[in-house]
């Protein structure tokens, strides 16, 4: 392993590690922030989660605009993509998470607790992930992004921005704003949230860690003759490269997604056993762990679809500005709403 590439690994397992204790601290996660949201009309959590957007969005396009990070290496600018197909992809993860109570990146925070339905649900985000992106269901997902992608004159808010006669650093900047100043103002407007100054803080350091990730792979890792992939914070595909590093490790050199991952792990179990919250819990029927699966199999496949997560998508890929980062997420809004109202809404769980 290169001197780069271990470096980029050392961080991303440090990034982790702050992760899994912010988020077991807080409790940061789309799918409650919804919930809370459209069941308990409590805004702090997706108030939060917006600010950690805007705090990603803004020093992301800092970071392109002064050339420490070139994001269109990264998945979420790619000239050719699939609305469609994202957009769907979007669908099942955000029902999915859902069904299953947690996105993949709270079942990593709730596993380094001690949550043994969470550890079902890496497992089987894992397998099927690696099902839809190289397994049985390759073929499917290659056929239909043929039939559907297409090559759009711009594929991220910078480029029109560009189009329009701004340089590009300015284009970068002046994008950033237009997103990052609703989301912010969106976030402080809420005087509740105000004064819950560890959604406040969970909101800043998210967003912060997004960033140390496009500047551990995009800036630490840039060399020239070992590039290191550049990516952020997203959980599908890393769960599912972790997975197969596991298995088969011989021959295979960790990644920034396969360090992540067990530092995610590693940082909330610490976190629990500092604070005396660590206690292992498993299913309460065979009804839960049916839903956890099938809802653990959505996101799989969706995130997988979708190239990414609540958080890979939600916060890394928004952070690029992508155009198609914007249709998977407003595809797992829906899918998470589908979820919680309406026809396809899931059932509550019944006692046992």
């Amino acid at each position: 392993m290169s001197s780069p590439t271990f470096i980029v690994v050392v961080l991303a397992f440090l990034i982790g590690l702050v992760f899994g204790s912010v988020g077991l601290l807080s409790g940061f996660c789309l799918n409650s922030s919804i919930k809370d949201w459209l069941q308990a009309q409590d805004g702090r959590k997706l108030r939060s989660f917006a600010l950690a957007a805007a705090v990603a969005v803004l020093a992301t396009q800092l970071a392109a605009a002064t050339d420490l990070v070139d994001l269109s290496r990264s998945i979420y600018l790619q000239p050719q993509f699939s609305a469609p197909l994202m957009f769907a992809g979007g669908l099942l993860f955000g029902y999915g998470m859902i069904l299953a109570n947690g996105c993949a990146s709270r079942a990593l925070v709730l596993l380094g607790r001690g949550n043994l339905r969470s550890l079902v649900v890496v497992l089987v985000i894992a397998v099927v992930a690696q099902m839809t992106l190289k397994g049985l269901v390759a073929p499917l997902r290659i056929a239909l992004l043929q039939w559907s992608q297409a090559t759009p004159a711009f594929n991220a808010l910078p480029a029109i921005a560009a189009h329009l006669g701004l340089g590009d650093g300015a284009a970068h900047v002046a994008a950033a704003l237009l997103v990052a100043v609703p989301l912010a103002i969106f976030a402080l407007a809420d005087a509740r949230f105000r004064r819950a100054p560890l959604q406040v803080a969970a909101g800043l350091a998210m967003g912060a860690l997004v960033v140390a990730g496009w500047l551990a792979t995009g800036y630490v890792g840039a060399d020239d003759f070992n590039p290191v992939p550049v990516t952020s914070l997203t959980f599908v595909a890393p769960l599912s490269d972790t997975l197969q590093y596991v298995m088969l490790s011989t021959g295979l050199t960790m990644s920034f997604g396969t360090a992540l991952v067990p530092g995610v792990i590693a940082g909330s179990f610490i976190t629990a056993a500092l604070t005396r919250g660590f206690h292992v819990e498993g299913f309460s029927s065979a009804n839960h762990m049916l839903r956890s699966i099938g809802g653990a199999a959505l996101m799989g496949c969706g995130g997988a679809l979708a190239y990414g997560c609540s958080v890979g998508q939600g916060l890394t890929g928004v952070s690029t500005l992508s155009i198609g980062s914007f249709v998977a997420v407003a595809g797992i809004f829906a899918g998470a709403v589908a979820g919680l109202r309406g026809r396809l809404r899931v059932p509550a769980l019944q006692p046992t």
